[in-house]
């Protein structure tokens, strides 16, 4: 069964609107976007490209437009990119000019392709299909890049709708500017308890 990894830059109160450059989403009037590009060093840069090895990408469909306008023309600095699989869920958009995309309407869609043989998924971006897939318990893994800023507004990662569910912390790692990257992986339920007892 393929794993579902969630990789997603994030500011302290959730933000993870445009966080590549200011033309990336503005919708909603934000305008914030790039808020990364300050936050970066060499030890993020070693995450990321480990991160961007060859893996069949899970997108939503305004991440994938997104990513079919550069990533084409820009290959170099994502060997291999255009050779995965895009699995993209939309219930507008049913075909691209760029190779290896497939198109998914729904949950279940998803849920049979986990079931399927291949490499694990990477969701890059796509807030509605991350909300989607949190709500549904689709998600084995967060790989998390926290950003030490507040923005306020903007797409958030966990919205009303996720459901309650335990993770286990499996590497974490600070970069020089502040960037808590960490690596969690579901872990069952949410167990309570009382402090002190």
């Amino acid at each position: 069964m393929r794993k579902i990894i969630v990789l997603s830059m994030i500011t302290l109160d959730g933000v993870m609107q445009a966080p590549g450059g200011p033309d990336e989403d503005k919708s909603g009037g934000f305008e914030y976007g790039g808020w990364v590009a300050p936050l970066t060093d060499e030890v993020y840069g070693s995450v990321v490209k480990k991160q961007m090895e060859p893996s069949d990408l899970l997108l939503g469909r305004k991440t994938f437009d997104i990513f079919a306008g550069f990533w084409p023309q820009h290959e170099s600095e994502w060997p291999g990119v255009s050779d995965v699989t895009k699995y993209v869920l939309s219930n507008t958009l049913t075909n691209s000019d760029w190779r290896n995309s497939v198109f998914l309407q729904d949950a279940e869609g998803i849920r049979q392709l986990k079931k399927t043989a291949g490499s694990d998924l990477q969701v890059y971006g796509s807030a509605e299909l991350v909300q989607l897939l949190l709500a549904n318990d689709l998600v084995d893994e967060l790989w998390l890049k926290i950003h030490p800023l507040t923005l306020g507004k903007g797409k958030k990662l966990f919205v009303d709708g996720a459901i309650p569910a335990a993770f286990t912390l499996i590497e974490s790692i600070v970069t020089t500017k502040g960037v808590l990257i960490v690596n969690y992986k579901r872990a069952g339920e949410v167990k309570t308890g009382t402090i002190g007892e």
